[in-house]
């Protein structure tokens, strides 16, 4: 019977961690959307009054006016970072509003069940199934207060239901695991599971809707603006091009008084959509081979 001698193995090497890339849509997005915060936050700051008027009506650019003049005189540079303060605060509050509602009415319904999920369930689908834009341009027509929490709060009434019905779905999936009835046997309170059991497992999914619900709070409120039911001349994007269509700009050749707020929120659209792409492919590990 002969034995076996253990011969001496080499130390394994410690294999170095290659760290995950950020993902380039993630940063071109990021980029944008703070070029766009940086603006609204200093550009009020240093172009001056948006009201402001002069003896310069409907002048292109120059040296004393970046983005020249509209047909009384102001400065179309200083409307124009007016503006994207008032389009980016009505997008964060529309995102904020909407994210809120939808967490309470599908976090709280999916998570506790009963006659409660149901009735939530039930008003999910009665404004799923509503007109969103139609109803918000009556109820926005109707109001006569129209201050910039006014119009948030406008168009979020009908920006929280998809959202709900996903976080709802996510949460029903959730409840069951097998942590979180660990956390129920342990004695932990209904409100602690929810916040450190299910809401960080939901993290990427509310981030993406967030993202969404500001983008899709933007382009309704510049859309509204643009119909004359919202904000003023300085007020949002949609407002200048109200002001500029009112004023036959584009038959009068003044591309420099209606380009800057389109191509604004085109970027601006784009810079989130790109987010949400990257934040969708983190969410998706199918998405993510594709991208790789």
């Amino acid at each position: 019977m002969t034995a076996v001698l253990a011969t001496p193995t080499a130390p394994v090497a410690d294999v170095p961690r290659t760290r995950r890339r950020p993902s380039g849509k993630l940063v071109a997005g990021l980029g944008i959307a703070g070029a766009f915060v940086l603006l609204s936050v200093l550009g009020p700051l240093l172009t001056g009054d948006p009201e402001a008027l002069s003896y310069d009506q409907l002048q292109g650019p120059s040296g004393a006016h970046w983005l020249g003049t509209t047909n009384t005189g102001q400065d179309v540079l200083a409307q124009l970072m007016s503006a994207t303060r008032g389009s980016l605060t009505i997008g964060v509050l529309v995102g904020v509003f909407a994210t809120v509602v939808s967490l309470i009415i599908g976090v709280a319904g999916g998570y506790l069940g009963g006659w409660l999920d149901e009735s939530f369930s039930l008003l999910s689908n009665v404004f799923l199934v509503l007109p969103g834009l139609p109803l918000v341009i009556l109820i926005t027509d109707y109001t006569e207060t129209k201050g910039l929490l006014m119009i948030a709060a406008i168009i979020s009434v009908t920006a929280w239901a998809g959202p709900a019905r996903v976080l709802r779905a996510q949460t029903l999936s959730l409840r069951n695991r097998d942590y979180v009835d660990a956390a129920r046997v342990a004695g932990e309170p209904g409100w602690r599971i929810v916040a450190f059991e299910i809401l960080p497992n939901l993290a990427p999914i509310v981030a993406a809707q967030f993202v969404f619900a500001v983008l899709g709070g933007v382009l309704i409120e510049v859309g509204l603006a643009f119909l004359g039911l919202a904000g003023g001349a300085s007020g949002s994007w949609g407002g200048m091009l109200y002001y500029a269509l009112s004023a036959s700009a584009l038959p009068r050749g003044a591309w420099w008084w209606f380009v800057p707020p389109g191509l604004f929120c085109a970027l601006l659209g784009t810079g989130l959509s790109l987010i949400n792409f990257a934040i969708d492919e983190r969410v998706n590990p199918r998405l993510r081979k594709e991208a790789s």
